[in-house]
């Protein structure tokens, strides 16, 4: 219904700018007609003063708001019909309404079209002008080089308020209107239009529009240079970057500023590699397959095997886990690095100033600092946790004997996996969750689904709970539920999420703000309040992965090694995660619960495992394929993909919207038979069948059976 409105307005307004044109008025707007009549004019606007204003002003709205030709001639006639002051105050104003509505009609009309169509393109000028859209849009008002008419088609189909584009308009147009309008006064004296619009007046102009920006560009510099006046700049730098932390974040970090030909230092208190090789996911994904292993033991009936109880040798489990961060280990090493062009020193790094960073009584200069110190794991104050066995993400690799009772507090991703890898491990686990459900952040039918499985594997699940206390039984515990329950247990782990590492290290002394959740306050390209200092990784968030460290990294050393000359926003426009439960979930994007919360209209098109024929013959077919589509199109706003391997499976959704490709596109890409990734195609089909238009599918029918007949 909203798109047939659309079309019989625009057909409305062509037939109104055909008539227009062919009753010759259009072609009345002129220089030449206005010279002629300008004695006529002016003496019936003496006798019918108020007329002649209501007159010109609804013509010159109508003229600016439907961007027809002629604004200029009616700005002269202005000036020429009713003198300076009335003449500027009447153009000034209805110029303005007039271009409001022109900025109004550009966005019913074509809004939603060119956000579809070149989405890429669109999401970026949208970032652009987030901030400093009222500052563009008055300069390109100051400066008539580009025609009015295109700027106010242009910003109405960026997401700018009315109000802001008319005041921003009414001030910004009267140097040029007050121009004009005088120049109509001297209308007599004037023999053409180049008389006024000569290179010369449009150069003065675009000198005079300039001058926002060059008083921008000196207010920033003594902004940027202000937070460095009580900082001595060293005449010369030891390095271009000092990298803090040897996570995935510094790691990369140094890696790309050393192939880029900078000068690096990458400082590591402990062992490089970070958490990601030593405590999160080399280890919880070598424990994970140990788990699996196991399962299938159990489910050997199901694939004609003997089904037996495996027996778990913990120490084994464990010596396997640190037998393969020891093979990953040389990969993130100080003698690797060191070979692609990495200087590297351990140490604790302290930093002094903006240039100078102290490690072991050394005082080291950098014309940039990146910090990448990751996080922790977040240790809420529960009385009496001390007094029982706690182990954290961190702390359970070292453990000597898994505990035969175990409590596991989070629900989380890291909860989660964990639970089910020691339920299939033969503990006696317990999971407690204070929200309704698992995983809060995926939709709740993914949640049931995971809650389901999780089950499924013996582990006991307590929702909408939490522990209020603990206290010392025997060798144990006991926990102390709000509802009033206890769980006793031989060892509780601790996963309720991360803190981030922003103590210790200088950061408070020069006075770099921390969030709410203690990361570390940057822009969009990764700067803190000194433009010299980046953070990226866990240590600033918003997204505690490995890849998304990774991929701030590549950012933070752009714009460390190239500002002032070129800065790079960090795109998370298509940013993957995965949580590596059996049966995996992985996401990118929207999901209904972002959708919903943001208002967004969406399409949603699911594709059941159970029907896939890979998923059949391995006996995992439970799960499903999600993708949220914008609404009668096949541009792919999100995708949830629950079921084996789902984080390799996302891959392909995650390449279609970084390069805006839609469901047509996954279609019509040939996926080996017979694989999981085949449920993308199959899903690509449910949207087609659903989108498919049924006059066309009722016009085949109709042709079929008269070719047959």
């Amino acid at each position: 219904m909203k798109d047939l409105t659309k079309v019989f307005l625009l057909v409305v307004l062509a037939c109104l700018m055909l008539l227009l044109w062919r009753t010759g008025l259009l072609q009345q707007l002129n220089f030449e007609n206005l010279k002629a009549r300008q004695e006529e004019l002016r003496a019936w606007t003496g006798l019918h003063f108020w007329r002649a204003v209501m007159i010109y002003f609804s013509t010159y709205v109508v003229v600016t708001a439907a961007a027809l030709p002629g604004a200029g001639i009616m700005t002269l006639a202005g000036g020429a019909i009713f003198g300076l002051t009335t003449g500027v105050i009447t153009v000034s104003f209805a110029s303005t309404i007039g271009a409001t509505l022109c900025f109004l009609g550009s966005r019913y009309f074509l809004r939603d079209f060119v956000a579809e169509k070149f989405k890429s393109t669109y999401d970026n000028a949208q970032n652009g002008l987030q901030k400093e859209g009222a500052f563009y849009l008055f300069t390109l008002r100051m400066m008539p080089v580009v025609p009015f008419f295109v700027i106010n088609l242009v910003f109405g189909l960026m997401r700018m308020k009315p109000r802001t584009f008319f005041w921003v308009s009414q001030v910004a147009m009267l140097p040029a209107t007050f121009a004009f309008v005088n120049a109509g006064t001297r209308l007599s004296q004037i023999e053409s239009m180049s008389g006024i619009i000569s290179w010369p007046v449009i150069l003065s102009f675009a000198l005079l529009g300039t001058v926002p920006w060059i008083a921008k560009l000196i207010l920033e510099s003594v902004r940027r240079y202000r937070i460095y006046d009580k900082f001595t700049r060293p005449s010369k730098f030891d390095y271009d970057v000092i990298v803090i932390g040897g996570g995935a974040a510094g790691l990369v970090s140094a890696y790309i500023t050393a192939a880029l030909k900078g000068k690096v230092l990458l400082i590591e208190k402990s062992r490089m590699g970070g958490d990601c090789l030593y405590t999160g996911c080399v280890p919880s994904k070598a424990l994970l397959r140990s788990a699996h292993v196991a399962s299938l033991f159990r489910r050997g009936d199901e694939f004609g095997l003997q089904a037996v109880v495996p027996q778990v040798d913990f120490s084994k489990v464990f010596t396997r886990i640190h037998n393969i961060i020891e093979k990953i280990e040389p990969n993130d090493s100080v003698e690797r690095y060191a070979s692609l062009g990495v200087e590297c020193l351990t140490g604790e790094a302290k930093i002094a100033d903006p240039f100078r960073v102290h490690v072991d009584k050394k005082i080291l200069t950098t014309r940039n600092i990146i910090v990448a110190t990751g996080a922790a794991p977040l240790m809420p104050e529960i009385p009496g946790l001390k007094e029982v066995p706690y182990y954290t993400s961190d702390t359970l690799w070292d453990m000597k004997w898994v505990p035969k009772k175990l409590l596991i507090l989070g629900g989380g991703p890291i909860g989660c996996e964990l639970g089910q890898a020691f339920a299939r491990l033969s503990c006696d686990t317990t999971l407690v969750e204070k929200s309704a459900r698992l995983l809060m952040k995926e939709d709740p039918d993914v949640s049931a689904m995971i809650h389901q499985r999780l089950g499924g594997d013996a582990l006991k699940i307590i929702l909408n709970n939490e522990v209020l206390r603990f206290e010392k039984n025997g060798a144990g515990g006991r926990a102390w539920l709000r509802t009033g329950e206890s769980i006793d247990f031989d060892g509780v782990i601790m996963a309720l999420g991360r803190r981030a590492h922003t103590r210790g290290f200088g950061l408070q002394e020069l006075g770099i703000a921390c969030r709410a959740n203690d990361t570390i306050e940057t822009d969009e390209y990764l700067r803190t309040r000194f433009p010299n200092i980046l953070a990226c990784g866990d240590v600033t968030g918003p997204f505690q992965f490995t890849h998304a460290a990774s991929h701030q990294a590549g950012y933070a050393v752009l714009n460390a090694l190239f500002a002032p000359f070129k800065s790079f926003k960090a795109d998370y426009s298509a940013l993957p995660w995965c949580t590596f439960t059996e049966p995996e979930v992985a996401r990118v994007g929207l999901n209904e619960l972002m959708a919903h919360e943001n208002g967004e209209a969406v399409d949603i098109h699911t594709y059941p495992l159970d029907h896939l024929d890979r998923a059949i013959c391995e006996g995992e077919n439970f799960g499903m394929v999600k993708v949220l589509t914008r609404q009668d199109s096949g541009k792919i706003l999100g995708v949830t993909v629950v079921g084996p391997h789902a984080g390799e499976s996302i891959a392909e959704f995650v390449l279609a919207m970084r390069k805006n490709l839609s469901l047509n596109d996954i279609l019509n890409t040939v996926h080996s038979y017979p694989t999981f990734t085949e449920a993308n195609r199959f899903v690509a089909g449910i949207w087609k069948k659903k989108s498919a238009p049924k006059s066309a599918l009722r016009f085949l029918e109709w042709f079929h059976g008269w070719r047959r007949a």
